[in-house]
């Protein structure tokens, strides 16, 4: 896949990027769902950015993609990772093998369809263990079950659906988000990231197409652990960029001034300069250290495309993630803090809602526990131990 110079690329999509920042605001203070914004992003084509050219995509590589979602994100940081499932489903399909499935799932994104997903459970047991169960007993394979954290569901065309079967063998299993027997529940009520329609999915009987079904077992390597993980911190970095953005609007119309202030318009007192300064610091440590780890991604790409060994690169990829977690987090995190520091009461202010910058990447940080990452890249340094990633699942 020969990719697009970055700005090229980027310049097709910045005006939609630009009204859906308009917009962000007031669908954040209204608790108002990114339907529009999400067609919008499916017409334009946004959704089938890495497929080929000749397959109908832009023939972006997968480090720009990682770079248009950090510009995604600084306008409406919900969005990258609603379609976070979108992607991990097209960019699992580009890895696999030539066949009809293959095929037929790229031809759909082109043609503008947009994946989500129904995967994740609730009660004991660890992250990816399934209650669900694939039914392939008669001559219809229906599945049955109950998904939490169906992120980007509501807005979707299809849905994949963690399954198991009679054998406990794991798969994804892609069904019709209008299916009758699929009920999509807006109920997700965390403090952040609230319009990604991360809400619950119940399956009664759900009819599922044998060759849309695609087993773990099957997989060949893949780096697909981290390049999830790297559609949040895509995400996290574009609220650094959005927070820059939202202090610079909100210093320059400010006129009111502290009695102890350094200037008599806030644009103009250097300290409230320093915070600025300090805020777009840290955006662009979050950008360079998000797209560093975005290059290990693309090093396994190239190296797969050449027919050379990935094992030892998807190793690479998952500790550049991880690494990169911990610091984009704390980075973005404190920044939300510190923007507050650009101004006084009015700052706080509900119809600014410049509160959302902390409440979304607190969010997001924790699909994926700091702590967790951090001990992987340690136990890798300290005993040579390879981070844990889901090459193959199964004996099927």
């Amino acid at each position: 896949m020969n990719a697009v110079p970055y700005e090229q690329l980027a310049a097709r999509f910045r005006p939609l990027f630009a009204e859906i920042a308009a917009g962000a605001p007031d669908r954040e203070r209204d608790r108002t769902l990114a339907h529009d914004a999400v067609r919008a992003l499916a017409a334009a084509g946004f959704g089938a950015v890495r497929l080929p050219v000749e397959e109908g995509g832009a023939g972006a590589s997968v480090s720009q993609l990682i770079h248009l979602l950090i510009e995604l994100g600084a306008a409406d940081s919900n969005l990258p990772q609603a379609l976070r499932a979108h992607f991990g489903m097209v960019e699992e399909r580009l890895i696999d093998p030539d066949g009809p499935a293959r095929a037929k799932w790229l031809r759909r994104v082109a043609d503008g369809a947009i994946l989500g997903n129904a995967v994740t459970e609730i009660g004991g047991g660890k992250v990816g263990a399934t209650g669900t169960r694939l039914d392939t007993a008669g001559d219809e394979w229906t599945i049955t079950g109950t998904k939490f954290y169906s992120t980007g569901s509501l807005y979707a065309d299809w849905l994949a659906i963690g399954v198991s079967d009679e054998r406990d063998e794991r798969a994804f299993a892609v069904v019709s988000a209008t299916h009758p027997g699929l009920q999509l529940v807006d109920d997700w009520n965390g403090f952040g990231q609230r319009l990604t329609a991360s809400g619950t999915t119940h399956l009664d009987a759900v009819a599922v197409e044998r060759d849309d079904v695609f087993w773990y077992a099957d997989r060949i390597p893949h780096y697909m652990i981290a390049f999830y993980q790297q559609v949040l911190l895509a995400s996290l970095a574009g609220i650094g960029r959005a927070i820059v953005a939202d202090a610079v609007g909100y210093v320059q119309h400010r006129t009111r001034v502290f009695s102890h202030a350094q200037a008599d318009l806030p644009r103009e007192d250097p300290l409230v300069q320093q915070v600025v300064g300090r805020l777009a610091a840290a955006s662009f440590a979050a950008d360079a250290v998000v797209l560093a780890a975005a290059d290990a991604l693309e090093a396994v790409a190239t190296a797969r495309a050449a027919g050379e060994p990935v094992e030892d690169l998807i190793d690479a990829a998952e500790l550049a993630t991880s690494k990169a977690h911990s610091t984009v987090v704390d980075t973005v995190l404190g920044a939300a803090t510190t923007l507050f520091e650009v101004g006084g009461a009015s700052a706080v202010d509900r119809d600014r809602t410049l509160d959302r910058h902390w409440r979304n990447a607190r969010t997001i940080s924790v699909h994926n526990p700091g702590i967790y990452k951090q001990r992987t890249v340690g136990d890798h340094l300290l005993n040579g131990t390879a981070p844990t990633h889901a090459w193959v699942v199964g004996t099927r």
